[in-house]
């Protein structure tokens, strides 16, 4: 008897681990100068996180470019915003009431002034910029890709600066960067098939 019980209780710890295992979920950018793969925090930011898999699912990312490039601060990706795609309610928390803090690696919803207003466009921070804790939802983190990331915030820009005060610096890169692709990959499923025409 005990060693039934003993052999159900191994099944069934098996059976967890394989299910964990199966929920991994991670967003694969294909980009012209390498992959990076995220991995979301559906726990601590489900809408956003959701949000951001929709669009991937829905090809929204595929040829869209890697328009701001600050090297010391953000990578950002999108379309500008120029899309009709609804907003996410806010998310973000500091540290301290268990949000995840802006480090190397943190993916992010960008938005304007309304904390309701982040929607289509993601940063990615190339160092910790603690500044930004709280008041920007991080929903995932690299969890490959570093050195990719890197490369990226190492390209040549064409210097812009926005803002009232024209301090908030928005550099382009010289040379587009591309997302060739994005997807999701769920326990190391295979790269689907690249669309025709990515929709928008």
């Amino acid at each position: 008897m005990r060693r039934t019980i003993l052999w159900t209780l191994a099944l069934m710890l098996t059976a967890g681990l394989a299910a964990t295992a199966a929920a991994e979920e991670l967003v694969v950018l294909e980009t012209t100068m390498g992959t990076m793969k995220i991995r979301l925090f559906h726990d601590e930011t489900p809408k956003t996180a959701q949000a951001f898999v929709d669009l991937v699912e829905d090809g929204f990312y595929d040829g869209t470019e890697f328009y701001r490039v600050v090297s010391g601060h953000v990578i950002q990706f999108g379309d500008g915003g120029e899309n009709d795609r609804p907003t996410v309610p806010f998310e973000a928390k500091t540290p301290e009431d268990g949000g995840h803090p802006h480090v190397k690696g943190a993916v992010g919803l960008a938005r304007d002034t309304d904390p309701d207003s982040g929607s289509t466009e993601i940063y990615v921070c190339h160092v910790e910029r603690p500044h930004l804790d709280g008041n920007y939802t991080v929903f995932g983190e690299l969890a490959e890709g570093l050195e990719v990331l890197d490369a990226i915030a190492a390209v040549e820009v064409d210097e812009g600066w926005v803002g009232d005060e024209g301090n908030v610096a928005f550099h382009e890169p010289k040379q587009p960067v591309t997302i060739e692709r994005a997807w999701v990959e769920r326990d190391g499923d295979e790269a689907p098939a690249a669309p025709e025409h990515p929709p928008r």
